[in-house]
């Protein structure tokens, strides 16, 4: 091993930027050691070996422009593309809400070639992102280069989507450099090397597996309606008539399992209109999700949910909430109910321009994470399989995903909206789908429920097998 590279593994063990014990991770799994780099930009002597390790990485390499990974890379790219004479550019966490709007900042030409630095590879998942950013301004990305690989299989993950990992060290190295000092013991090199070889993310389970294991009521509900119907779908059931809205949903009320509803637009709406509503859910044997994505501080919703005309409490097992308030939002909705609700949280939308960030999205995660005890899922769109897998991946198993956005044959509406094929939505993870206008505007809506359930079905059945 050369000089430098057994030079920088000595100084991040010395500056405590590698760590081994006992660490408890963001997944809940307890590892025999820690890497975190963000320290190293306080050391100059480290930051100028790292640098010309990278330069040494990158003369075989061809590229137009350099860019780092925020927030650790970013630096280490900058001073790269300085010494080199690259231009750098980088790629901002959240659009611009004024002047240009714009994701990339930096000058390039559409066409170009980009190589992404980044201190670490884990799962390979920041790497997509990153490159996805860059290929939608019309960027080309080949290579990654890494300091350092952590990852069980990182090369193979990058590999499958046409990318080359480069790595500075590998944890192998780490070990090896460690022990000939005789600052690692064996018995913990070895724990370590075992817990790089396992995969991070759990296999996916089976749907009864899943059942088996959710602890929640209300979720438990959910999965043993889809099950018990053999149908994953949704129906938005957006109309403003009473009469239109119970004429199609008797017509298909055989083909959901659960129905969303927009309660507040119904114009001729009568407290007998809920007595109907549930009188039909129990014919067809269908759950009530009423959409009303509530937004508030505690005390309003918890008004908004159980007074006022509609008393939505009274009859809505499930309601949409978005966390721009806080997790408290939680306690107003759900705290101190006679009869249990859940919610589904707002995870992410299918309009086009939202100004729902992937931070925000995180975020809303992990208060759902915590709160699985009023939370049964979430919301969420992806662009594509590979999207939606991503983002199911961050979701725990025992909670749903349910997908809008979904529709069979169009691919827009030119207002916003884009749609997913049922096929993609499934098999990129989510557990149901949300279908509005695909049904209700269909002269047929009995027969277009139910070629939306049988496939989603279908595609669901064989996912689980």
């Amino acid at each position: 091993m050369e000089a430098g590279k057994r030079q920088l593994i000595l100084d991040l063990h010395r500056i405590g930027a590698l760590k081994f014990g006992e660490f408890k991770l963001k997944s809940g799994a307890s590892s025999p050691f820690y890497i975190d780099l963000r320290s190293i930009i306080s050391y100059p002597d480290i930051i100028k070996n790292i640098i010309q390790l990278l330069k040494s990485e990158l003369k075989d390499k061809h590229f137009d422009l350099l860019t780092g990974i925020p927030y650790t890379a970013l630096p280490l790219a900058a001073q790269v593309s300085v010494e080199l004479e690259t231009p750098l550019v980088y790629q901002r966490k959240e659009v611009k809400a004024y002047g240009t709007g714009k994701l990339i900042e930096g000058h390039y030409e559409e066409g170009q070639t980009c190589l992404i630095i980044d201190d670490l590879i884990t799962t390979g998942e920041s790497k997509f992102e990153a490159a996805e950013g860059m290929e939608h301004a019309g960027l080309k990305v080949q290579d990654f280069v890494c300091l350092v690989d952590r990852s069980f299989n990182g090369a193979e993950i990058l590999a499958s989507r046409g990318y080359k990992l480069t790595s500075i060290i590998t944890i192998e190295d780490m070990l090896s450099v460690l022990g000939s000092e005789n600052m690692l013991d064996a018995s913990l090199a070895q724990k370590v090397r075992d817990f790089v070889a396992t995969p991070l993310e759990k296999p996916r389970l089976t749907f009864n597996e899943r059942l088996s294991a959710t602890s929640s009521p209300m979720t438990r509900r959910l999965m043993e309606a889809i099950l018990r119907k053999k149908s994953n779908l949704v129906l938005s059931l957006d109309v403003e008539d009473s009469q239109k809205f119970f004429d199609i949903l008797d017509k298909t009320g055989s083909e959901i399992f659960m129905l969303k509803t927009h309660v507040d637009i119904i114009q001729d709406y009568t407290p007998e209109f809920v007595t109907e509503l549930q009188a039909l859910a129990k014919k067809h044997d269908f759950l009530i999700f009423e959409d009303r994505k509530f937004a508030d501080i505690g005390s309003t919703v918890r008004k908004q949910f159980r007074s006022g005309v509609y008393r939505i409490a009274d009859w809505a097992e499930y309601v949409t909430v978005h966390m721009i308030a806080g997790e408290a939002i939680l306690d107003g909705l759900f705290g101190e109910l006679e009869t249990p609700r859940s919610g589904f949280l707002l995870a992410r939308m299918s309009a086009k321009g939202n100004l729902i960030s992937e931070t925000y999205t995180r975020q809303v995660l992990e208060v759902g994470k915590r709160r699985k005890d009023c939370v049964s899922g979430y919301i969420g769109h992806g662009v594509d399989v590979e999207d939606i897998k991503r983002f199911r991946n961050k979701i725990p198993q025992d909670q749903l995903l349910l997908m809008p956005g979904v529709n069979l044959d169009s691919t827009g509406d030119g207002l916003g909206q884009q749609y997913l094929s049922v096929e993609n939505a499934i098999r990129g993870g989510a557990d149901a789908i949300i279908v509005g206008r695909g049904i209700i505007a269909s002269d047929d809506p009995r027969a277009q429920a139910r070629r939306y359930r049988e496939a989603a079905w279908n595609t669901f059945e064989t996912m689980n097998k």
